[in-house]
């Protein structure tokens, strides 16, 4: 674990110093889903104290294991979360990056708000490439489609109005590719698109990018990334649980 950590961390460092920018910018989120909150407390160990996943259900189960370390680790959820999860959502993440409609940012601000909870942090979840397989706000093509644009920075200005959220920044997931470059125009149109998004909502902090994992973060954090989503390269790979024990909803 401190091998693979250490060497993320150069590679981060690298791909910072090559852009110009500072490596402390960009947060390493290890990806831990499906693996055991010993594996996590190992990588907390190892100096990693951001963890994604992807299941809520899941995630109380390591969140309850590791409650003695709480308020030294960071969570955040980055698979799709369905609106009757949100409840225990907004209990369990520092940051959701997964929020893709009006009607789940607005169940969020009801839950923080009926919780006594500080505004919850989250990320809009765009899906820039197009692929049909990946959740989020539809977003391809936006900087040709001034139709599209302009649905975006609508839904933006509404979430942004809602007094229970924060908005953090965007996410993506960009298509898998042999050749990282040919993914660099997702992550470049990400990061113009936050950039949009925060011009019109400055009562809000927008200026996270989580995007880039293993394969692509080099490019991902030459093209703006500030937060970066690894998994197998930091943890090895998963031992998938069997269906159903977490639902079959993805969360």
């Amino acid at each position: 674990m401190y091998d693979a950590l250490h060497h993320i961390q150069q590679r981060i460092a690298l791909a910072a110093q090559q852009s110009g920018r500072d490596a402390s910018q960009i947060r390493l989120i290890g990806v831990s889903k499906t693996h055991p909150a010993t594996t996590v407390a190992t990588a907390f160990t190892a100096g990693l104290t951001d963890f994604g996943e992807n299941r809520v259900q899941e995630a109380e189960e390591k969140i309850t294991t590791l409650s003695a370390q709480r308020t030294q680790l960071t969570w955040h959820l980055i698979g799709h979360l369905q609106r009757n999860k949100a409840k225990k959502a907004v209990q369990l993440f520092d940051y959701i990056h997964s929020v893709d409609s009006l009607e789940l940012a607005q169940a969020i601000n009801r839950h923080s708000q009926e919780l006594g909870l500080p505004p919850r942090k989250m990320l809009l979840q765009c899906n820039v490439s197009g692929e049909e397989s990946k959740e989020g706000i539809t977003a391809q093509g936006w900087q040709q489609d001034a139709q599209r644009c302009q649905a975006i920075l609508t839904l933006a200005q509404q979430i942004g109005a809602l007094p229970g959220v924060v908005i953090c920044g965007l996410m993506t997931v960009a298509p898998y590719s042999e050749n990282p470059d040919e993914v660099r125009e997702v992550f470049r149109s990400l990061r113009l698109l936050r950039d949009q998004i925060a011009a019109i909502i400055p009562q809000h902090p927008c200026t996270e990018l989580s995007m880039g994992m293993s394969g692509d973060m080099e490019v991902a954090i030459a093209e703006g990334a500030t937060m970066i989503r690894i998994g197998r390269a930091l943890f090895g790979e998963r031992s998938y649980p069997p269906q159903g024990q977490y639902g079959d909803s993805g969360l």
